[in-house]
């Protein structure tokens, strides 16, 4: 690791180990400038390396191409102070990565947690809380059930705007053929634009959407497991 690196730990998840990557940026004197959470607030803050790390070892994040050092320093130094942090959209990994590329990203969201809508949340997270009460995790049930409401707010969002996105999509095919029918190519170069702006939307949306179930399918399924042992 060196100056300018996007680093990161392996940090349990609901004590289940390897689950969870925790990313900042190694600033080259002993600290690092991560999201930082203490109890339920997350913070941009520069610490030591021993507090990023805990105790775990440290991996590097390697890019075919990314910021120079500097550059990488300067970014994560622009964010000090901030408290946006969200499991799926602005996580430490996200930070980092856009501190290193530009690119605000997650592939550890990307691969993460069955769909939301024949979900129901508050039963599995009874169900959840029940199967942990005779074990030593008090914490567990309050952060999966947390988690399992963000992606459910997310959906809730995402979903309605997603299917306006096709809908608009299919709408300006329609016109840009009822063009074609009356020889007008101008309006239907202009409505084949309209159609692609909104498959573009449309295809960006599917993908959260599709990432929001695959973290609540494994969510679920490590809820299950945890559940199982403690049975």
């Amino acid at each position: 690791m060196a100056r300018g690196d996007q680093i990161y730990v392996i940090r349990p998840f609901f004590n289940l180990d390897g689950l969870y990557e925790h990313h900042g940026i190694d600033c080259g004197d002993s600290t690092v400038i991560h999201y930082s959470k203490q109890e339920d607030e997350a913070t941009v803050k520069r610490t030591s390396v021993a507090t990023f790390s805990q105790g775990k070892p440290i991996y590097t994040r390697q890019y075919p191409a990314h910021y120079i050092a500097e550059t990488t320093l300067q970014r994560a130094q622009s964010r000090l102070g901030e408290r946006k942090y969200n499991l799926l959209f602005n996580n430490c990994e996200h930070f980092a990565t856009w501190c290193k590329t530009g690119i605000s990203d997650s592939k550890q969201v990307r691969k993460f947690a069955p769909l939301l809508a024949t979900l129901n949340p508050d039963q599995l997270s009874g169900k959840i809380y029940t199967s942990f009460q005779d074990g030593h995790q008090e914490d567990a049930p309050r952060l999966l059930e947390s988690a399992l409401g963000e992606i459910k707010l997310a959906w809730d969002d995402l979903q309605p705007r997603y299917n306006k996105a096709v809908r608009e999509m299919k709408s300006w095919d329609k016109v840009a053929h009822k063009a074609l029918e009356r020889h007008r190519e101008d309006l239907a170069r202009v409505a084949l634009h309209r159609k692609r702006e909104f498959r573009l939307q449309a295809e960006d949306l599917k993908q959260h959407l599709d990432r929001l179930a695959k973290m609540t399918e494994t969510l679920v399924e490590q809820g299950k497991a945890i559940g199982g042992r403690r049975q």
